[in-house]
């Protein structure tokens, strides 16, 4: 957790480690933009489910008075991007790599819970649960106000999904966004799951929306360009027809939940080069529709327009001198 909300005005895993070398782009010429012919034929792409619906959201889960508690959590208000680049000596990289690591486990645990007639709430109990047995802070927990200790996207939903009492069903996507604080830092990863017998095409999105985060990921080091990331992910995203959605970002990610860099995943030509030590979520949205939402009522949940199924992947990562050491595996 989570996507950044990006407007114009800027409001809105384990003791293995692996480490993703840059490769050398070849010099492809700039790929026009994929604009709106392809939005316009997107009711031939994807067969329209049912409109997800709001459940019943059960009250916030209580966090035992002993486990430390990052600062916003005694505000409703959404804190500010913080403007420093999160750069790491030795000591607070071991930090986050036990916070990343934490947070990978816990997605993998409730990435097996998914299956049809689960409810969204039920995996918000249990992701919140691994996670205070392990001594650590839900970070989505009271960010903004947010109600529950995870975030959980089915279907159209985009990102920052409240768990409710909505069962899954047979041929479901969710995307599960786990971030812990643990010993003063935040680790931050998402996936998007199957859910039973879930369709050919949907399946091409989710496996699509996952390489389109190696790629990004596979051109970071020390002191490559930020933009190569949007460019990569929308080069093998339009391969395939989808959709890279604009409005969400990925962000510096340590002591401080969402900081600078904004990384943006689609296309673009801001600024700024990465540094060796430094840490930031990378975590693409892909649709099969169109790229622009609407949020709901509660001002978080966020759905494709049209009602296209959206799918995302999320890492945090450590820039290296060669290369990226992705923080969230296990």
């Amino acid at each position: 957790m989570w996507s950044w909300l990006f407007n114009s005005g800027r409001q809105a895993r384990c003791p293995n480690k692996l480490v993703v070398h840059a490769k050398r782009i070849s010099g492809l010429e700039e790929a026009m933009r994929i604009r709106r012919e392809r939005e316009l034929q997107t009711t031939t792409k994807f067969r329209k489910r049912p409109p997800l619906r709001r459940g019943r959201v059960s009250p916030r889960l209580p966090v035992p008075d002993h486990i430390p508690k990052p600062p916003y959590v005694s505000s409703t208000s959404l804190p500010d991007l913080s403007p420093e680049y999160q750069i790491h000596d030795s000591e607070s990289i071991a930090k986050m790599r036990a916070a990343c690591e934490l947070a990978a486990r816990v997605l993998d645990a409730a990435g097996k819970l998914v299956r049809p007639s689960v409810t969204t709430n039920e995996i918000d109990k249990a992701v919140h649960q691994m996670i205070i047995e392990a001594g650590a802070y839900p970070s989505p927990l009271g960010y903004g106000g947010f109600p529950k200790s995870v975030c959980t996207s089915v279907n159209e939903c985009m990102c920052h999904g409240i768990p409710d009492s909505r069962q899954l069903e047979d041929g479901d996507i969710i995307n599960i966004d786990v971030t812990v604080y643990l010993n003063g830092y935040h680790g931050d990863t998402s996936k998007t799951f199957l859910c039973g017998n879930v369709s050919d095409r949907l399946k091409r999105l989710v496996k699509v929306t996952e390489e389109c985060l190696e790629k990004g990921i596979a051109v970071c080091k020390d002191g490559a360009s930020f933009k190569k990331i949007g460019k990569r992910i929308s080069e093998h995203a339009e391969k395939y027809g989808f959709g890279v959605v604009e409005r969400f970002v990925g962000h510096g990610v340590g002591k401080v939940f969402h900081s600078e860099p904004i990384i943006y995943h689609n296309r673009n030509e801001n600024p700024g080069c990465m540094v060796e030590g430094q840490t930031f979520t990378i975590e693409p949205i892909l649709t099969m529709g169109s790229i622009e939402c609407i949020t709901w009522p509660d001002n978080w949940t966020t759905l494709t327009a049209d009602g296209s199924p959206a799918a995302q992947f999320e890492h945090s990562i450590l820039i290296t001198r060669t290369g990226a050491e992705i923080l969230t595996i296990c």
